[in-house]
C-alpha cells in the first residue's frame, strides 16, 4: 500500500458528488426563494434537497444542511410574502 492511497471507505462516489451538487443547487434556489416567488422556488428547492438526501449519504455535511436551509428559506419566504403582501406563486 502506498502512502497516497486512501481506504475505500473514504473515497467519494459519483452518487455522493451528484448529491453534493444537488444540495448546492437547492441551497441557492432556497435563498432565491426569499426574494422571488417562495411557492415555486422554495417548494422546488425542498424537493431537490430531498432528492439529494435520497441519492447521497446523510453522514456527509452538505446534504442535511441543504435540507435544513431550504426548509427554513421556504418558511421564511412564505412568511415574508404574507407580511409584505407579495405574490407567493
Amino acid at each position: 500500500m502506498s502512502v497516497h492511497e486512501h481506504p475505500i471507505e473514504d473515497r467519494t462516489t459519483p452518487a455522493q458528488l451528484a448529491a453534493d451538487f444537488l444540495a448546492t443547487l437547492a441551497i441557492f434556489a432556497g435563498l432565491a426563494a426569499l426574494v422571488y416567488y417562495p411557492g415555486r422556488l422554495g417548494t422546488g428547492a425542498v424537493f431537490v434537497a430531498l432528492l439529494a438526501v435520497v441519492i447521497g449519504d446523510t453522514r456527509r455535511r452538505l446534504v442535511p444542511v441543504a435540507l435544513a436551509v431550504t426548509t427554513a428559506c421556504w418558511f421564511l419566504g412564505m412568511a415574508l410574502a404574507v407580511v409584505l403582501d407579495r405574490p407567493i406563486f
